[in-house]
This record gives C-alpha cells, structure tokens and sequence, in this order.
C-alpha cells in the first residue's frame, strides 16, 4: 500500500506547482499533443514494444527519438509451490517515431532491440538481439472544433502488423515462462481505439487494443491479448520548459498459448491491472519522458510468474 501512496504523492506533489500560466508555447504544445497506449504483449519479453507506457510523445505529436524499458518479474524455477522464485529482467532500446502521412493519418514505427537477464538457481542465463519491429497507422475518425466547444474530443481508429524480424527459439517454452525471448517467430496484427477529451491544460486520454497472434514456423503460438488504459494528464509551462505530469491505470489479459494449433497451454494465460505515473519535459524540439508502472492486481501464468514494476525513460525529437 505504501508504494501507492508514495505514486499518489509524487503527482500531488507535481501538480501543486503547475498554476503557472500557459504560454504560447505551452499553448501550442498542448494543443498538437496527442497520446496512444500500446501493450503489445508487456508479459512477454520478446514483443515488448511499449507497453502501457505509451505508444508517443506527450507533448509532440510527430517526432522521432530514443526509449529504453525495462521490466521485473519473480518466475517459478520449476512447477511446484515448493519451486524456488528468480529474477528475471526484461531491457528493451528502442527507436520509435510517428509521423503523418496526411492530416488525418499518421504512421507509428517501433525497432526493438531486446537483452534479457535470467537468473536461474543452476546459473544466469541472458539473450539479446533486434526484437520484432512493429508499424501501425491511425486514423482520425472524428474532432472537434476547436474554437466551438469547450471539450475537445478526438476519437481514432487504427492497426498495424508486427513482423518476425526478431529470433525465436523453441528450446525456451519448457521454462515457466515461455516468454523469454527476444522474438514470437510469427507475423501478429493489431487493432487498436482511442478516445481524448481535453479541457484547456486538462485531458483524458482513454485506450483499447487487441492484438492477434499467429503461429510460428516451429508450431507455436502465443495467446491473443486485449490491452486497456486510461491517463489523465495536465499540461503547464514556464518561460522556457514544458511538462505534462500524469496518472493513470492499465490493464491486460492474456490468452493461453497454443502448440501444433490444438494444444493448448493453460498456465500460459493471465492478467494484469497496474497504476502507473510519468512526467514529460520539453524545450524547443526536444522532450525528456520518465514513466514508471506498479502492479495492484495480478494472475500471470497460474501465479508462477509475478511482475514486479516497470520503469522507462525516452528522448525525443520534435519533427
């Protein structure tokens, strides 16, 4: 309950310095920002792409830029109750942009580059090399005037596909965590919703997505997953320096993995509910992100793997 708290407290304690007056800078900011949830797959190393951490910038719409994630979780070393619990890391660099193609359609693209730490009671065990690169595009189905009304909404619909451009290796799925890997082996497509309402310097960014999964050359196949979150966010500025705290809560749940198209694995399916809270700083062209996640309730994998938190940190250019 304490680390909670101390979530609440860090916001609270932001937000208290943020009635400072909008310049035009900040101004103009806000009102190009746009914000997309994706959680590709965050219970899974190898398409980690963002997870509920986000999908762009928060104060630059078009941009492209530098992220690193990193994931912890507690994993059963063996399938009993009596089974010691290891660490495992999950590290992902990313290069990252979005940029628009036309008024209402913009292109995201993610390059991963996965290494992962396993620390086993028989020793560590570590894998690296490029993920799977995603790219997907959304489409602005419906925004409000923004001299008319005193909410402005924006609604988008979207998809794109995750190729197999990242290593799979089979020998990896008789862990308890079957995740360990750097690549799926398959071709996976996303389907994806957002929903922001924005009053001023406060908005509400509301998110769904669905990724499907496909099997790999080697006859295996990871579950399905549906992934929410919703962000309140507030924009401020001063002379020189924008931010945009935030606080908000996501939630995944996963389907169980399948072998040869019929076998399904069922202490591979589970979900996940996390709070989560970040900050972005910009100055001129460029934006400095920190987000950090906390799980409140979890059932991954029948309970032998337990996620412990999530932490990024980006750079970005503005285009």
């Amino acid at each position: 309950m304490k680390k909670y708290i101390l979530l609440v407290t860090i916001l609270l304690s932001t937000l208290a310095f943020s009635h400072e007056r909008m310049d035009t800078i900040a101004k103009y900011h806000f009102q190009k920002m746009m914000f997309f949830d994706d959680d590709d797959c965050d219970t899974c190393g190898c398409s980690a792409s963002g997870g509920s951490m986000g999908f762009s910038s928060m104060l630059n719409q078009n941009f492209v830029g530098l992220r690193y994630i990193r994931q912890s979780y507690s994993t059963r070393d063996g399938i009993f109750n009596n089974s010691p619990w290891i660490d495992q890391t999950f590290n992902t660099v990313q290069a990252w942009g979005r940029i628009p193609v036309s008024k209402k359609i913009q292109i995201t693209a993610l390059v991963p580059y996965h290494f992962h730490e396993n620390e086993k009671t028989t020793g560590a065990q570590s894998i690296s090399g490029l993920g799977d690169i995603t790219v997907m595009a959304l489409y602005t189905v419906f925004e409000t005037t923004r001299d008319t009304a005193v909410f402005k909404h924006t609604v988008q619909l979207g998809g794109g596909v995750k190729a197999p451009t990242g290593k799979y290796n089979k020998e990896n799925n008789g862990s308890v965590n079957p995740s360990f890997q750097v690549g799926t082996g398959s071709w996976d497509y996303v389907l994806a919703t957002e929903y922001i309402v924005r009053k001023d310097n406060l908005g509400l960014n509301t998110m769904l997505n669905y990724t499907i999964k496909t099997e790999n050359a080697d006859h295996y196949q990871f579950g399905n997953q549906f992934n929410y979150g919703s962000t309140l966010f507030y924009a401020f500025s001063t002379a020189k320096m924008s931010y945009v705290p935030q606080l908000g809560i996501a939630g995944e749940v996963t389907e169980s993995n399948k072998e040869y198209g019929h076998n399904t694995l069922k202490t591979t399916s589970g979900d996940i509910f996390f709070g989560k809270i970040g900050m972005e700083i910009g100055r001129d062209r460029f934006s400095l992100g920190l987000n950090a996640m906390l799980p409140i309730n979890q059932n991954l994998t029948g309970g032998l793997v337990k996620a412990d938190y999530r932490w990024s940190v980006n750079l970005n250019y503005s285009l």
